[in-house]
């Protein structure tokens, strides 16, 4: 009887290490990639602003409002990599090293851009705006796309799909801060109001940091 009790505990233990090492890993994508957001919930961010953020079919989407999901942990040196999808007149970004929380912007973080429509369309998609020009622009419309974005130092690549847009831009404003999707403002109309419809979808973020 003793000897059994014994090798249940051994068992429970063991058992319970192997939880707790499960439960550590969650997030862990292997490489050191860590999973920020995999379609499933929002634990590893924070919402600021008015977009109409809401889960659904294993994505991330907005539709209307004007605001962004900030990650609850800063990063420096990173590689980024993120799925999205907007239609035709959506605006969107990926903004990082967001030094304020509570005030995303571009004065305030880098944006990677996500605006097909952007009237300027040399900082529009595939550009960080005022930092580093895209010409051509790619489109990313209608489509699933696939964003690889690596910040070293003062140092960042983009890559769309594949294409490099911004190859090694130098930029020293902002050295750490947070990750930021944008649902933002789109075109003016005939009154200068500015749209707060399109429609933008994340389905997969992952960060190594460096």
């Amino acid at each position: 009887m003793k000897h059994w009790s014994a090798v249940t505990i051994a068992m429970l233990l063991f058992g319970f290490a192997a939880f707790s090492t499960s439960h550590q890993a969650s997030g862990q994508t292997g490489g050191g990639w860590v999973t920020l957001f995999d379609g499933k919930n929002l634990d590893n961010w924070e919402q600021i602003g008015d977009a109409n953020w809401k889960l659904a079919d294993g994505v991330v989407v907005a539709d209307k409002g004007n605001g962004f999901l900030v990650s609850k942990n800063s990063y420096t040196d990173f590689q980024l990599r993120a799925e999205f999808w907007i239609d035709d007149v959506a605006n969107s970004g990926i903004f990082i090293r967001c030094t304020d929380p509570k005030n995303v912007g571009g004065k305030t973080a880098y944006e990677v851009n996500i605006w097909d429509a952007r009237p300027v369309q040399e900082y529009g998609t595939g550009a960080i705006v005022d930092v580093a020009k895209v010409n051509p622009m790619p489109k990313a419309g209608g489509k699933w796309n696939v964003y690889e974005i690596t910040a070293k130092g003062s140092t960042f690549t983009v890559i769309l799909n594949g294409q490099k847009t911004v190859d090694n831009a130098q930029d020293a404003k902002f050295a750490s801060g947070r990750i930021a999707l944008q649902h933002g403002l789109g075109l003016k109309d005939d009154k200068g109001v500015a749209s707060d419809k399109g429609v933008v979808k994340f389905r997969k973020v992952e960060i190594k940091p460096l």
